[in-house]
């Protein structure tokens, strides 16, 4: 199982990239969705760059975190955190599918998601196969999902803060200098 462990950083990495990249730019220019779609989207109102980037930041430290604790202090819980996350992520891909069958429109993250999906679903079921299950485990997989849903509201929380004070501070609108 062991060297499965850190893909799970480098597919969520691969994955986030085309979120980063191109997040800010698609709301940016398709604001209707706000009004369609404001339960989702009211989320990512007055979301800025720095803002997204930073919650992936936040987002990525329990990826790469658990990722690394398993890889090198293999246990039964670890690896059943661990498998937990990559559910989370395997379901994020599933989640961005899903908004873009929805609305009938290109997202930028479903491409990355496409690719990602079905390698994700093979190593979780290579890893399932491989791992130890009993009580304890399978409650760990369930905390390990619990833990990034609250997590993702709490990079979100800490996108909406940096956001505020960007939009508070005019220097960060301003363009950097010419050469």
């Amino acid at each position: 199982m062991r060297e499965y462990i850190l893909l799970l950083p480098i597919i969520f990495i691969f994955h986030d990239m085309e979120e980063i990249a191109g997040f800010i730019w698609f709301f940016k220019r398709n604001t209707y969705l706000f009004d369609r779609f404001p339960k989702v989207m009211n989320t990512y109102r007055g979301m800025t760059h720095v803002g997204f980037a930073l919650a992936v930041y936040e987002e990525f430290i329990p990826f790469f975190g658990v990722s690394l604790l398993a890889y090198y202090f293999s246990s039964n819980i670890l690896n059943a955190l661990w498998f937990g996350i990559f559910m989370s992520l395997t379901g994020h891909f599933f989640i961005h599918i899903g908004h873009t069958i929805y609305i009938k429109k290109y997202i930028p993250c479903v491409i990355t998601s496409s690719v990602c999906l079905p390698i994700s679903i093979l190593i979780l079921i290579k890893c399932a196969t491989l791992m130890n299950w009993d009580a304890v485990s399978i409650i760990s997989v369930i905390m390990a999902i619990i833990f990034m849903i609250v997590n993702m509201k709490i990079a979100h929380g800490l996108a909406h803060i940096v956001n505020r004070k960007i939009l508070l501070d005019e220097t960060q609108s301003k363009p950097l200098p010419a050469p």
